[in-house]
């Protein structure tokens, strides 16, 4: 099929800005409120999935009357098929180091922390290098902020925040019951910004270039650009910059290999969404886009008509079983059961009807999982049973 259709890509994120010290320097003698309203009209939204608006998140921090704060950068990039963060960590970090820095100036913190995913260990030595560069220039400007990495030790539950936070006080890597926020009650019990590694590097376009320059790129609820991770049976994997709100039959004339059959778009938690509905599906935050909204942490995994659907759906729920925290029976329990429903109807031990009944199950964890981990199987579970029936039983 012809490409009738060129994406709009860009090149802020890894853009080499060798000018740090200066829009550092210059964005800290703006107003503090001033610089929040400007992250506020960008629209930017967290870059990590959930899409929460970042200047909201600076602003309640920032109103909070609490004497001790702290920034967090989320580098707990475990979401299968993701792999945009530690290029950002790798070949910009000052981006990532001169927002946080920002953010601890906006909302009162002196002290930021880079929760590192442990399989990243390997960026560690060069990241402490960038980091004790930027200290030094933080000491010449008379910046009270300090930046220490955090390792973490290769739990996918703990990029979840509140389970991250849990993690950094010496605990067990659990979700906490929310709310409270960590707006309000974060890291050590204090007020707490905490964000994806992406949303820092993209808030360094914005005070860079300005909120109007970020706004008029994407769509309506759902400005700017995003990275995608793109992987599979594609002839270009590899990570993208592009606006959100493309439509992902755009997304697979540029990326797929002329036979792709679906797309997982979001990782494991996200949706599978197959060929006849790529037309209607576009890529961004929820809101009032046309037809299907999807929202992504960046991973983008196209399959083919060589892969079955029932090993893909397999793949995912062991990943889930073995990443389920066990903290609630939904979870805990609900993974275990949908991994032997499925591998049971696929035998013949249990009728195709079966399949209705593991899709109520997926229904009751969404509505009662205590995070977002349960709550998300039921994305990949319902899109691909509901889509690909007919490969779970044969």
């Amino acid at each position: 099929m012809a490409n009738a259709y060129q994406l709009k890509r860009a090149d802020f994120v890894f853009r080499n800005e060798n000018d740090y010290e200066k829009i550092l320097s210059k964005t800290l003698k703006r107003d503090k409120q001033d610089i929040i309203n400007e992250l506020i009209s960008s629209e930017l939204k967290g870059r990590g999935g959930a899409g929460f608006p970042t200047g909201l998140k600076w602003k309640l921090t920032s109103e909070s009357k609490s004497e001790e704060k702290y920034v967090i950068c989320n580098a707990d990039e475990g979401e299968p098929g993701t792999f945009k963060d530690r290029e950002i960590l790798s070949k910009v970090p000052y981006k990532v180091l001169t927002a946080m820095a920002v953010c601890g100036h906006v909302i009162g913190a002196k002290k930021g922390f880079i929760y590192l995913r442990g399989e990243y260990k390997f960026l560690q030595k060069e990241l402490n290098k960038a980091i004790e560069e930027f200290k030094y220039f933080c000491n010449e400007i008379k910046l009270d902020f300090d930046i220490e990495i955090f390792m973490g030790s290769g739990a996918y539950i703990c990029g979840e925040e509140t389970a991250l936070m849990e993690s950094m006080e010496g605990k067990r890597g659990e979700p906490r019951n929310k709310p409270p926020f960590p707006t309000t009650d974060g890291y050590m019990g204090k007020p707490t910004v905490i964000n994806n590694v992406e949303t820092l590097a993209h808030t360094f376009t914005i005070f860079k270039y300005g909120a109007k320059k970020f706004y008029d790129l994407g769509v309506q609820y759902s400005r700017g650009t995003k990275l995608f991770s793109v992987s599979g049976d594609t002839p270009k994997p590899g990570i993208y910059e592009l606006e959100l709100g493309m439509s992902l039959q755009d997304f697979v004339y540029e990326f797929g290999d002329g036979d792709t059959k679906a797309v997982q778009v979001g990782g494991a938690s996200g949706f599978l969404v197959p060929r006849k509905k790529f037309k209607d599906a576009a890529i961004g935050f929820k809101g009032k886009l046309t037809g299907i909204s999807l929202p992504t942490g960046g991973s983008m995994m196209l399959f083919n008509s060589s892969r079955s659907m029932f090993n893909v759906l397999d793949n995912y729920l062991e990943f889930f079983r073995e990443e389920s925290c066990g903290q609630c029976t939904p979870c805990r329990v609900g993974c275990q059961q949908l991994l032997l429903g499925i591998k049971a109807v696929k035998r013949g031990d249990k009728p195709a009807s079966y399949l209705e009944k593991l899709m109520r199950l997926t229904e009751t964890m969404q509505y009662t999982a205590k995070c977002g981990l349960g709550q998300s199987v039921a994305n990949s579970f319902s899109s691909i049973v509901g889509n690909f029936r007919e490969e779970m039983i044969y």
